[in-house]
């Protein structure tokens, strides 16, 4: 029985001096339990709106205080005229444009009914049927308020929806620019990562490196096959995405071309950075998968709308490569915009790139050395 019990101190004692490892497996429950819990948002929180008022009345002005006072809106913008809406949507400016029709209030008071037009950017339909709806609620709630102060019996307004970029609302829109950000991460970052720690882990690396190679040629030679791989599998996803689910693609293929190669250089940057970090293929494993894929899914706003997450993990999103990258595919597949629209999403891609790749290299070669 003491034999059984130095064993287990024994093991107790490996698992213990492998500090790495241990911060990986207690920490990466703790990281996934806060991101669950803060991230996943169905709520509406502070969504950019912009209005066109064409009444300027005393009732086009209380459901805009009325949207605004609610804490689900902020106003943005006040729009000139319709043709500002496409180019308001395409930066990113708002994601609702609310348009009262002229004479709002005389309309209600001697025909009974005023409409409102609602549209929403549909890029991500999530996002989309969210303020519409919100909205229409509100308006809802103002007309009946209406009703009871009686300024005519059965008062109703109208709310006309309208979605733009995704007319017809389809998820698939939404999922699979966020899977072709997924899976360059996943085979860039994570392989990437294993690939060399198993050359470390087996000592092959040592052995590599006294050869006339530099290390940093040794460590391209090692990551550019993932590129050709994570380029290919991205264009496969492309073009099922585009021949099967029907997706538009508006932009220009050489730019989409251009920052997918962009997006896994960075990707393979971070890999080369975990596995400086890693002694063995799980703990490279466990960090690539929990430390860095999911906040990827959670964070870049892939499924959850990252305004409505706490101010704490909205800042932490900006550290998300994936959350730029997914802006940018979004804007040349669904929106059909130009460099001239995502050049500050490149440069940030580009200046995290340039830095992991500068960090991981470093690091790679003193450790190796």
């Amino acid at each position: 029985m003491r034999t059984f019990a130095n064993f287990i101190l024994k093991e107790i004692y490996h698992i213990t001096r492998d500090w790495r490892s241990l911060l990986v497996l207690i920490c990466i429950p703790v990281i996934q339990l806060f991101l669950f819990g803060y991230a996943i948002r169905t709520e509406l929180n502070e969504a950019e709106i912009g209005i066109i008022d064409r009444s300027k009345d005393y009732i086009t002005q209380e459901i805009t205080n009325k949207l605004i006072s609610s804490g689900y809106f902020k106003l943005n913008a006040y729009v000139e005229n319709e043709k500002q809406i496409e180019h308001l949507f395409k930066n990113g400016t708002v994601k609702e444009v609310i348009i009262f029709e002229p004479h709002f209030a005389t309309k209600l008071e001697k025909e009974g009914k005023a409409s409102v037009m609602l549209i929403a950017d549909a890029s991500n339909p999530n996002i989309a049927t969210l303020v519409t709806s919100y909205t229409s609620s509100i308006i809802r709630t103002y007309q009946l308020e209406l009703n009871s102060k009686s300024i005519k019996a059965n008062t109703i307004i109208i709310p006309e929806v309208k979605m733009l970029f995704n007319p017809e609302l389809k998820s698939v829109f939404m999922f699979v620019p966020g899977l072709i950000a997924l899976i360059l991460m996943l085979v860039s970052a994570l392989m990437t990562s294993i690939t060399i720690t198993r050359e470390k882990e087996m000592g092959s690396m040592e052995v590599l490196l006294v050869s006339p190679l530099k290390p940093q040629m040794i460590v391209i030679g090692k990551v550019v096959p993932y590129v050709v791989i994570s380029f290919f599998n991205s264009m496969t996803v492309l073009a099922l995405s585009i021949l099967i689910f029907r997706i538009p693609f508006e932009g220009s293929f050489l730019l989409f071309t251009l920052e997918s190669i962009l997006f896994i250089i960075t990707a393979l940057s971070l890999g080369i950075l975990i596995s400086t970090i890693a002694n063995s293929q799980l703990v490279a494993m466990i960090m690539s998968l929990g430390g860095l894929l999911m906040p990827s899914v959670l964070l870049s706003g892939f499924i959850y709308p990252v305004e409505n997450m706490p101010l704490i993990l909205q800042w932490l999103s900006y550290l998300i490569p994936a959350k730029w990258f997914l802006i940018i595919l979004k804007g040349i597949m669904l929106k059909g915009l130009g460099i001239e629209h995502l050049w500050k999403e490149t440069l940030i891609l580009m200046g995290m790139a340039i830095f992991f790749l500068a960090v991981s290299t470093r690091k790679l070669k003193i450790r190796l050395e």
